[in-house]
């Protein structure tokens, strides 16, 4: 069996719900659903820019990078957001074009957030 290394972020929802920021089996790297902690405020592309950044970080941890992600989940709150943030994934995206999928929900677990997106990644 491959080994499992858990990665820790900085949410205070960790160690509340019992989740890693990412799981890392092999050469897979899955990270959790992350939102914008801390950009609560922004407007849809910078909540966007702010959860991508997070999603960085743990891919860094994990050795990997985004143009290692072969899939991501979008979940908006607010239908009209998704070209604002479909854009903003695209900055990041536009080149590796991963799977992708964009969903609209009632509500994230911060009722600030207007997104949260998780990643798959696959290291050569």
């Amino acid at each position: 069996m491959a080994e499992r290394k858990n990665i820790a972020g900085t949410s205070p929802y960790e160690p509340i719900i019992g989740f890693s920021r990412a799981v890392k089996i092999g050469n897979v790297v899955h990270v959790s659903g992350t939102g914008p902690v801390g950009a609560e405020e922004a407007s849809p592309a910078d909540q966007t820019r702010a959860t991508l950044k997070i999603i960085e970080a743990a891919l860094t941890q994990a050795g990997a990078t985004f143009a290692d992600v072969v899939r991501t989940r979008m979940y908006l709150t607010h239908t009209e957001d998704w070209e604002e943030i479909g854009r903003t994934h695209g900055e990041v995206f536009g080149e590796i074009r991963p799977a992708s999928t964009m969903v609209v929900v009632k509500e994230l677990l911060n009722p600030l957030w207007r997104i949260e997106i998780e990643a798959e990644a696959i290291l050569p």
